[in-house]
């Protein structure tokens, strides 16, 4: 029986060269001469240092231009609120969405069996498992995730199998 999966996954290599990009451009740029601004990454997360308001809005863009030369999706990412740190300086913490959350993947499942279009879908742990009798069904289920919007999450649709 033809099925696919339906997953988000961010590549944590190309985030980490990103990173590294972002921080040479950093190390370069005239307006950040003299300045205590960075960006390091844990496991799941990416912590931005600032001086100062403006400071963290150009690191932040620095960031998203590097995600998007990298073709990591920018949507991958969830800003938090900015804090202060010790001092004037800034620092936010940006959190790398990876996986399906519960809620994302009801909604999911209520638009493809909403559709009428013949498959199952089932969902195990962070992936949905999409399956039906025809690759024609699979298809368009696929077509009507994308087109549907459902989140700002980037999916991706894996182990297609006939």
């Amino acid at each position: 029986m033809p099925s696919f999966d339906i997953v988000s996954r961010t590549e944590m290599p190309e985030v980490d060269n990103a990173i590294q990009g972002a921080m040479r451009e950093i190390g370069t740029r005239y307006d950040f001469k003299g300045s205590s601004c960075s960006i390091e990454r844990t496991n799941e997360a990416i912590l931005l240092k600032a001086d100062d308001e403006l400071k963290l809005k150009q690191v932040q863009e620095l960031l998203r231009g590097y995600m998007a030369k990298r073709q990591v999706d920018v949507g991958s990412l969830d800003f938090q609120k900015p804090e202060a740190a010790f001092g004037n300086s800034i620092r936010q913490t940006v959190a790398i969405k990876q996986g399906i959350e519960r809620e994302l993947a009801q909604k999911v499942v209520k638009t493809l069996k909403g559709s009428k279009i013949k498959v199952q879908v089932a969902i195990q742990g962070d992936e949905l498992r999409v399956t039906g009798k025809k690759r024609d069904d699979l298809q368009a289920a696929m077509a009507l995730v994308k087109e549907s919007s459902l989140s700002g999450q980037p999916l991706q649709y894996v182990n297609f199998r006939d």
